[in-house]
């Protein structure tokens, strides 16, 4: 039987940001997670922006192969996706949230067809940095529709629905739910969790020298409000008896430094932009409550599940099958992790070296 796959992913979370590290942060869904599956230490987002990272992570090719290393580049449509594999396999598809893979009209409609690279149930805009009753557009709809209140909890009510739909088919499904938080603007998100993380009292890591509090409790708020809607997925899954066969993972595009090295946002060589959270739980997993040290790249999730699905990896991918270190085989290839920064780092210098090996 093939499996189920849940794929969630957040935008602009840091891996220093979950209580799984140590961080004063509240995320006790994440930590549950974990004690029942696998974490990865060392998940390193290839190139730390949305846009390349999406194209990556469905291409599993590199931003320099794929054609997608700036923010609102359209992904093309002439090479396999995971979306494409896995709908060409039989599998019923659905993508939620943030997509950001279809050029620089961040408000337009993606019509129905190869531009959305194989996911047919849709709920979804370009790209959006509101996250309460924000547009979006529901399958072959061109009209603008608005989430209901906070944009998160309102997608995760979406992915309940295609969840508990899927399970009366008899098809396995595939489903992606992109969530835009807790990329800035940090205090767009109900009360109930800015609350929880009084400004004065926001934890400052040591290498932040002049943080600004505020942004980080509203970071750290995001934070946890989007742990509640991964614990309603999860509790849905195990309530249907579907986890024993689902590919159910958790992770974020890139991080962000919200003042570490004083710094903002991202695209910046430090952990805090370039390592995310990475907690799997999968059939035939080997153990659970455990941490892997070794990297994994963004590159490698389009092969790695689809080696999960039982589907032939295409010739195009650069990305490693890395099910094994899930499974208790040991993977190909070397144990390293590539990160490109395009911007500030790929602008001509007149110099002969624009990188430090």
């Amino acid at each position: 039987m093939k499996p189920n796959i849940v794929f969630i992913f957040s935008d602009q979370h840091r891996a220093c940001t979950t209580s799984l590290e140590g961080a004063a942060v509240q995320t006790p869904n994440l930590e549950r997670m974990a004690a029942e599956g696998i974490t990865h230490k060392n998940c390193i987002s290839n190139a730390p922006v949305c846009t390349p990272w999406r194209a990556s992570f469905l291409t599993g090719q590199y931003p320099l192969t794929n054609g997608v290393f700036l923010n609102d580049l359209q992904l093309s449509t002439n090479r396999p996706t995971l979306g494409t594999c896995l709908k060409d396999d039989g599998y019923r598809t659905g993508y939620i949230g943030k997509w950001h893979l279809d050029g620089s009209q961040r408000a337009g409609f993606t019509p129905p067809g190869p531009r959305r690279q194989g996911w047919d149930f849709w709920a979804v805009l370009n790209c959006t940095h509101r996250y309460t009753s924000s547009d979006y557009y529901l399958n072959d709809d061109a009209t603008k529709r608005k989430w209901d209140g906070y944009d998160a909890t309102s997608q995760t009510d979406v992915a309940l629905e295609f969840i508990t739909a899927a399970d009366e088919d008899d098809r396995p499904f595939a489903l992606v739910v992109s969530w835009g938080p807790p990329h800035n603007p940090y205090r767009d998100l109900p009360n109930e969790y800015l609350k929880l993380y009084p400004i004065e009292e926001a934890e400052v890591r040591p290498n932040c020298e002049t943080p600004s509090k505020e942004d980080l409790s509203g970071y750290y708020a995001h934070v946890t409000a989007l742990d509640h809607e991964l614990g309603r997925i999860q509790n849905l899954l195990e309530q249907k008896g579907l986890m024993e066969n689902t590919v159910f993972i958790y992770t974020s595009d890139h991080g962000d430094m919200v003042g570490s090295q004083g710094e903002q946002r991202k695209q910046k060589p430090w952990d805090e932009s370039i390592r995310v959270p990475f907690v799997i739980r999968c059939p035939g997993q080997q153990k659970k409550g455990v941490t892997v040290n070794k990297p994994i790249n963004m590159v490698d999730h389009m092969p790695t599940l689809l080696s999960f699905s039982g589907i032939d990896i295409p010739e195009s991918v650069e990305g490693r099958n890395v099910s094994g270190l899930f499974t208790g085989h040991e993977p190909d290839g070397d144990d390293v992790a590539l990160t490109m920064c395009s911007a500030p780092f790929g602008e001509y210098t007149g110099l002969p070296w624009r990188g430090v090996h």
